[in-house]
């Protein structure tokens, strides 16, 4: 049950960003209430919220929390165990330097091209999707895939030897991919043994319930063999 302390999280499902910090609260087993805010609708309050205009934003301790790198290692400082961030500078450095090439290689090559053509189009009734950004969407996946399975064929995280806020970064944006199913898993087998690990933590259980009207998810999305 909800009460006035409950984190109340204004997400909407298919965001890898706000998936991050679902995730996160997840793993911190932090209850959190969430709501869908859907910035694009007449009367939605998101710049009440955020000045920015940007989702995630998280209200909790009192006070409202946004951008979601900014809010995960809130949560990772005020709530270490377990800990998502590594105890040295470089570790730390390599940690950020991986959720930064999600939110911002990945999501500018691969994740923004994809979904705002094949999704949020059709979920904004804003037209027709352009093949040409899916196609360009598509290509590019290929050779962020092949950079990650060489990563992980060197280590058992993306980040190291522990998990870390940069596998859920990275989890984020494959899992709001994999929804539509427009991830070749079979590209790289370090990778999708991953993505199979931590798709079966319990803090990707909401995640993997997400349903997005109008639109059902890839049969396997869900399944945790896959």
């Amino acid at each position: 049950m909800n009460t006035p302390s409950t984190p109340r999280l204004y997400h909407i499902p298919l965001s890898p960003y706000c998936r991050k910090v679902r995730l996160v609260l997840g793993e911190k087993r932090i209850d959190v209430e969430l709501v869908e805010e859907r910035w694009w609708e007449a009367g939605s309050e998101i710049l009440r919220r955020n000045p920015a205009g940007k989702i995630p934003v998280l209200r909790m301790d009192g006070r409202l929390w946004s951008e979601s790198q900014a809010i995960v290692e809130y949560l990772d400082e005020t709530h270490p165990n377990p800990a998502l961030m590594p105890d040295t500078p470089a570790g730390r450095h390599e940690v950020r330097r991986l959720c930064a090439w999600f939110d911002d290689k990945f999501n500018e090559e691969v994740t923004r091209p994809i979904l705002s053509e094949r999704v949020w189009k059709k979920v904004m009734k804003a037209g027709y999707p352009d093949s040409r950004l899916v196609k360009s969407g598509l290509r590019a996946v290929k050779e962020h895939i092949d950079y990650l399975g060489s990563l992980l064929d060197e280590r058992k995280w993306l980040a190291g030897n522990a998990l870390t806020l940069a596998d859920f970064t990275a989890a984020a944006h494959l899992s709001c991919l994999d929804y539509i199913s427009d991830v070749d898993w079979d590209r790289s087998n370090s990778l999708k043994d991953w993505y199979a690990t931590v798709k079966s933590r319990p803090a990707f259980r909401s995640v993997l319930a997400d349903q997005v009207s109008g639109l059902a998810p890839a049969p396997h999305y869900a399944e945790l063999d896959f």
